[in-house]
């Protein structure tokens, strides 16, 4: 087990730096942080690949350090060399509903966080600054405004990638809509979604959440109007280091009927989604159109969302026995089982 603290970089504007940020500090995991800076990253660190944040730097067992990315796979890292507070819920079965929920909200709620983040003429007004000051706080107000208008119009321009357009933001605003009253339900019964204590879905939301709920003003307006405890769900979740240990997970049944409304939500969006894609990425299409919610949605093909669904579908198929059976009672109706050849 390492003693050392964790390196990363990251910014408070990155959905999934806030996530690792406060699993980190909910399993007491020491850490050093770097925040990113406009100018560029940490110069005597090594660059990842795919330029992400957050970026850790792990020991590369040469003495020096590796530059890794992806929040969710450095989350299941984190659990095999840190005991102690897990965040990975116990037995196959709830490993696994863990794992759709955290890859929703990673790659479907980003959509609804990006999308109003650059999509409304205020909010992309309000984000560039900001931003940049989060980054880096001392930088001269000329060069700073220089970065803000620069990262505005790049930003904007990318709308599409994510799907944002003007044929699907009403099927990304109701989706989002909708999660905001099933996540308002659920936290009147449990505070997390697997029980009293919170499993890396709930920091995946968590992350999201940071920006629509609490920072970027129409979905905040939205948020504190249609679900004002998810605001405060947010602040909550931000340092849960002094959560006592001992807290318990719900068992298979109990999460399965409590998180009912949420496994509909992503069967009635994500999962035609993640299936739309995949099909075109096996096709080599570069764009795709589908319908999803009984809209039309076009896009590019993300091919990294492809690897998403694969990843899930190799999951699904280790499951043993009784933990398959019990994933499927939970999936039955919901349309998520059409992910894996159901339903």
């Amino acid at each position: 087990m390492s003693t050392k603290p964790v390196l990363l970089s990251g910014a408070p504007g990155s959905p999934y730096t806030r996530k690792m940020l406060a699993l980190l500090r909910y399993r007491r995991i020491p850490y050093e942080m770097l925040w990113s800076d406009v100018r560029g990253g940490p110069p005597h660190l090594p660059k990842p690949k795919v330029q992400l944040l957050p970026t850790f730097y792990f020991p590369d067992g040469s003495g020096g350090v590796e530059a890794v990315v992806d929040s969710t796979p450095i989350a299941r890292r984190l659990e095999r060399e840190h005991a102690g507070r897990e965040a990975i819920p116990p037995g196959a079965a709830l490993g696994f509903l863990n794992e759709l929920f955290e890859d929703y909200a990673d790659e479907w709620l980003t959509k609804a966080m990006f999308h109003y983040r650059w999509a409304f003429e205020e909010d992309a007004a309000h984000a560039p600054p900001l931003l940049v000051h989060w980054a880096a706080p001392s930088l001269p107000t000329d060069e700073a405004k220089t970065f803000a208008d620069q990262l505005g119009r790049r930003q904007i321009d990318r709308l599409y990638v994510v799907g944002s357009n003007a044929v699907t933001a009403a099927t990304i605003e109701q989706s989002y809509e909708r999660l905001l009253g099933v996540l308002d339900a659920g936290l009147q019964e449990k505070e997390f979604l697997f029980g009293d204590r919170p499993a890396t879905a709930d920091f995946a939301l968590y992350g999201q959440l940071t920006q629509l709920a609490a920072v970027d003003r129409t979905p905040a307006r939205l948020t504190a109007r249609v679900a004002p405890r998810i605001r405060a769900w947010v602040e909550r979740v931000d340092d849960l280091s002094g959560l006592p240990s001992d807290a318990a997970w719900d068992d298979v049944d109990a999460a399965s009927r409590r998180l009912a409304p949420l496994l509909k939500e992503i069967g009635r969006v994500y999962a035609p989604f993640l299936l739309a894609n995949a099909a075109a990425a096996e096709a080599g299409a570069a764009q795709w159109s589908s319908e999803i919610d009984g809209r039309p949605w076009e896009q590019p093909t993300f091919p990294y969302q492809a690897k998403c669904l694969r990843w899930l579908k190799e999951s699904y198929a280790a499951l043993p026995g009784p933990d398959r059976a019990a994933v499927d009672a939970a999936l039955a109706g919901s349309g998520c089982a059409a992910l894996f050849g159901a339903d």
